[in-house]
């Protein structure tokens, strides 16, 4: 439960909205997706399977689909909250449910409630299914950028990506991806890391680089089911995810010379530069955007979609004040909150205790994936050094990349294995981080 008594967020940050005008609606039905009617599964609870308390039974739109009324709040309260940038982020589910006429009707809001100058971004997370030559003519036209949905090769993408009737889905994502490139539209590739594709690193990047995709995300899948407590058969081991992260690296990096775009690499790289990473799981603490469900309701992370974490409605709770609300800065500091396997890390100021998402899970008091991070660090350190001493002109050089708290050979290891660093985690440690 949230203290009632939390102050507002005490640092200022970029602040877009992630909005889910089709809920968790999908023509797919993938096996590791996390909207999958599960018995406990909170995020039912709170928002499929329960009654809109801010309407009558009578006026809740069929079929999870956005009202007028709430887009209309939602885009108005986002132009005039920062008059210099806008930022909307349409998920799902399957955003693109609603029709192209939803998403022409957004548009022309946004063009109403603008200001002179004023910059606006949107951008579309979609499987690429309903896509044709008109919707990617009007994506074009207003820019929008486009996240699409793609595993890797046929073998890999339709073993969880499949339709109801368990069809796979690969063919038809490859004609929209194409149909995308000839009409001139932007798009990223996500990729989502599973048990399977875990093992297949090299082989997955060598593939969609060999389709001509050079802006590309892997997004490691941990769901656990919420009847058992048990890790889902098809989420990604720590094991797998870290030797996935380095085989990918390996091709990436390129003997130093990248020629692609990885989302999360290019996060790290930046943290080498000495700037902030853009994603919240390599921030110091969430709160940087907000959910806003298909009737409105405002949450936290997409994540985190749950009853005791509702910040309110956006036809009731002025969004600028939902981004300043108690709510949103406890949940925010939870992620900053110090837990002592963390402090211990060489790797703390990297990692910032990652997406606090997979904290607890299969009973770690840590970051779930951290032996894959820690590995992935370990292993890219050269690699990110010598990028980071090309960029800035410096000569190179074995320089810690950011301060930096040295773990001595005989205390714990900080991956939380209740072994001594030295023997656990101390032979994929370049030897600046470790003393004695």
């Amino acid at each position: 439960m949230l203290h009632p008594k939390a102050r507002s967020a005490p640092r200022a940050q970029p602040r877009s909205l992630l909005i889910k005008p089709a809920s968790g609606d999908c023509n797919l039905h993938c096996t590791y997706c996390f909207y999958h009617d599960r018995p406990t599964d909170p995020y039912k609870q709170a928002v499929r399977h329960r009654g809109d308390q801010n309407r009558h039974d009578s006026d809740r739109h069929d079929q999870n689909r956005m009202r007028h009324d709430v887009l209309e709040s939602l885009i108005r309260q986002m132009m005039q909250l920062d008059r210099q940038q806008a930022t909307f982020g349409w998920q799902g589910g399957e955003p693109t449910l609603c029709g192209l006429d939803f998403f022409q009707e957004a548009v022309e809001l946004q063009k109403r409630h603008g200001a002179p100058g004023q910059s606006v971004s949107n951008g579309l997370q979609t499987n690429g299914l309903l896509l044709d030559k008109e919707w990617a003519r009007f994506l074009r036209q207003y820019s929008f950028l486009l996240g699409v949905s793609l595993d890797g090769p046929a073998a890999y993408h339709d073993l969880y990506r499949t339709h109801v009737h368990g069809a796979g889905s690969h063919a038809r994502v490859m004609e929209s991806l194409r149909l995308l490139e000839r009409e001139g539209v932007e798009f990223n590739i996500l990729s989502v890391v599973n048990r399977v594709t875990g093992a297949h690193g090299g082989e997955i990047y060598d593939y969609l680089v060999g389709e001509g995709f050079e802006y590309l995300q892997f997004i490691p899948c941990v769901e656990v089911d919420p009847a058992t407590g048990s890790l889902a058969d098809f989420a990604v081991t720590p094991e797998l995810y870290g030797d996935f992260l380095c085989e990918v690296f390996d091709r990436w990096y390129n003997g130093g010379n990248p020629q692609t775009s990885v989302r999360d690499f290019d996060a790290i790289l930046s943290v080498y530069l000495g700037q902030e990473a853009p994603m919240c799981c390599y921030q110091p603490q969430c709160g940087g955007y907000l959910v806003v469900e298909h009737n409105g309701d405002l949450y936290p992370c997409d994540f985190f979609v749950q009853e005791d974490l509702r910040l309110g409605n956006v036809l009731e709770t002025p969004l600028a004040e939902a981004f300043e609300s108690a709510g949103l800065w406890q949940f925010a500091a939870q992620k900053a909150a110090p837990r002592r396997e963390c402090a211990v890390c060489a790797w703390m100021p990297l990692c910032q205790q990652g997406c606090w998402r997979f904290i607890g899970v299969e009973g770690a008091p840590y970051h779930y994936l951290c032996r894959a991070y820690q590995q992935f660090f370990a292993h890219s350190y050269e690699g990110f050094m010598a990028l980071r001493d090309r960029l800035l002109g410096q000569a190179p050089g074995r320089k810690p990349p950011v301060p930096v708290l040295a773990v001595g050979r005989n205390d714990p290891c900080p991956c939380g294995s209740g072994k001594k660093l030295k023997q656990c985690c101390a032979a994929r440690r370049p030897a600046w981080l470790v003393k004695g």
